[in-house]
């Protein structure tokens, strides 16, 4: 399935739409599962509406013994070697981010900048 096309909320849906199926393959009732959780059936509803929260989801891949599937989701990641040798052996904590160009030149009236 191709998620890049995807919008957010599409994304959301179908990954309620999987959970759905795992609980289902389990023969798991969703008021099982929400008390496994801990939570209410209506929040646990929400998980499966893809509108649920973080914790919660994985919550419930441990329930159903798929916490495999986190390092899937978001597997770890490490800088290049480069960019370890430009860090001398710091941790990054921080990004610099893109700088915008700036709408004003330099010496010239903000007005003028302004002006469209």
């Amino acid at each position: 399935m191709k998620f890049e096309g995807m919008t957010d909320k599409s994304i959301a849906r179908e990954i309620g739409r999987r959970i759905e199926q795992m609980r289902l393959e389990q023969n798991l009732t969703q008021q099982q599962l929400a008390d496994e959780i801990g939570l209410s059936r209506l929040s646990y509803r929400k998980l499966e509406q893809g509108a649920g929260k973080l914790e919660n989801f994985i919550a419930l891949l441990r329930v159903l013994g798929r916490m495999d599937l986190v390092e899937g989701f978001v597997p770890q990641t490490v800088f290049s070697p480069i960019q370890q040798l430009k860090l001398k052996g710091r941790q990054r904590r921080r990004a610099t981010g893109t700088h915008a160009s700036r709408n004003t030149a330099a010496g010239a009236d903000e007005d003028e900048a302004l002006d469209w």
